[in-house]
């Protein structure tokens, strides 16, 4: 599972046998989250409270060409 970020303890990463939509996972201790990236539509939030889930949101935004970037490269390879 590719971590592709670390930032304030957060962590943004896919897993290795993935599929589309276009979607990262975020953890941070007990806190998971599951963001599709094309609209930045939250399917799952466990723990996260809307201020953290607000700014997990706002890194996504900052570093939407490296989450992407990452998934592409990481499953282009893969054929």
């Amino acid at each position: 599972m590719p971590t592709v970020l670390r930032v304030d303890g957060l962590r943004f990463f896919f897993f290795s046998d993935e599929h589309l939509p276009l979607h990262i996972h975020v953890e941070k201790a007990d806190s998971y989250m599951r963001v599709e990236l094309e609209m930045l539509n939250v399917t799952d939030n466990y723990k996260f409270s809307p201020s953290e889930t607000k700014k997990v949101l706002s890194i996504i935004r900052e570093n939407m060409d490296t989450l992407r970037g990452a998934w592409n490269e990481y499953f282009n390879n893969q054929a």
